[in-house]
């Protein structure tokens, strides 16, 4: 009754169309929901998120949620997840895939998930790192062990042009650091990240992970930019 009526006094409205939800909705009306571009990628092995990492660095599976594309609802749900605050969105996301990657044959062997780390100064200032409830949702729903111990931002990079970032690819694996290696030797690894565009930041992770070796690594995003 309390719940029922805090709702009454602030009702919970969709964060795509501001509709006030209704009792079985959850984040997201129903409307919204089902207009959400779903990619289905973790069925096709050959999907174009795998295909952003040929001949750059090597991936044994790779999957995204839904498809990003800019003044549309997906933007707005990663809008509101890394600087609004609503860390429930992670979650909601990592349940949805987490569920359609259990319910397969493609991820069964993962043993560790490991989200992109964001350097402490960034952490400070958002408070959270807003893929972390996602991992931690895909770690449950794929019974495997979070570890956000492992891969770390050491040196804090600044958002730039396209130009620029590609000037500085080589520098960004510098940023990163891999600490208790002993931990992942042997373990076939979910890098996650919520969006996935270039490929850069992934690739840059994915390689300084490779150096603990005998490593795989796969990876999971909440979006990918069409």
């Amino acid at each position: 009754m309390f719940h029922d009526f805090i709702n009454l006094l602030y009702p919970s409205v969709c964060h795509i169309c501001d509709a006030e939800l209704l009792k079985n909705e959850e984040l997201i009306c129903t409307s919204c929901l089902h207009d959400l571009p779903i990619t289905s990628y973790h069925l096709d092995n050959e999907n174009p998120v795998i295909k952003v990492f040929y001949g750059r660095v090597k991936i044994e599976k790779a999957t995204a949620l839904l498809h990003f594309r800019k003044k549309a609802g997906v933007q707005q749900l990663i809008h509101d997840l890394k600087y609004r605050g609503y860390r429930e969105i992670g979650t909601y996301f990592g349940q949805w895939l987490g569920k359609e990657l259990a319910d397969s044959d493609w991820f069964g062997e993962i043993d560790m998930i490991i989200p992109v780390p964001l350097h402490k100064s960034k952490l400070i200032q958002r408070g959270y790192n807003q893929v972390e409830d996602f991992a931690k949702e895909l770690a449950l729903s794929l019974n495997a062990e979070y570890a956000d111990d492992i891969l770390l931002k050491i040196s804090a990079t600044q958002t730039q042009t396209l130009k620029d970032r590609l000037s500085r690819w080589g520098k960004l694996k510098d940023t990163l650091l891999v600490q208790n290696s002993e931990k992942i030797r042997g373990k076939h690894i979910l890098l996650v990240d919520d969006l996935v565009t270039t490929g850069a930041t992934l690739e840059a992770c994915v390689l300084k992970l490779y150096e603990a070796q005998e490593v795989e690594i796969s990876i999971a995003t909440m979006a990918i930019t069409d």
